[in-house]
């Protein structure tokens, strides 16, 4: 009776053990558990305040601007340890947009009291 060669760990990947030997075990490799990454603690808020500024007072535009830029770049710094770069972004984005708007209206408002004083005086 003839006998399987003796098992080679150092044999190829591709070739197959001989079916008479036990097969051949790795201890398994222990991994931490993912966890997803925290939400920026400020996100939601950059958010809130964005929303806010567009629906209720425009004078929280540029608190919202202000802060949702420091959040996306905090969020970037991060490595992937902090998410919810997209709720800042987003807030980020109505607080410019509420504060240009705010800035035009103002200047609109100056222009037309420069007129109207102008033309009260000259009458």
């Amino acid at each position: 009776m003839t006998y399987p060669p003796p098992y080679d760990p150092n044999q190829n990947p591709g070739q197959q053990q001989p079916a008479d030997q036990p097969p051949y075990y790795q201890q398994p490799y222990y991994q931490q558990p993912y966890a997803p990454p925290q939400d920026h603690p400020q996100a939601t808020l950059v958010l809130i305040l964005g929303i806010l500024s567009i629906v209720i007072c425009s004078l929280i535009g540029p608190f919202a601007w202000v802060l949702g830029k420091r959040a996306v770049r905090e969020i970037d710094a991060s490595g992937g340890t902090l998410s919810g770069r997209t709720q800042a972004q987003v807030g980020y984005i109505m607080g410019m947009i509420v504060t240009i708007l705010l800035i035009i209206g103002i200047a609109v408002l100056a222009v037309a009291l420069i007129i109207a004083v102008a033309s009260s005086t000259t009458t």
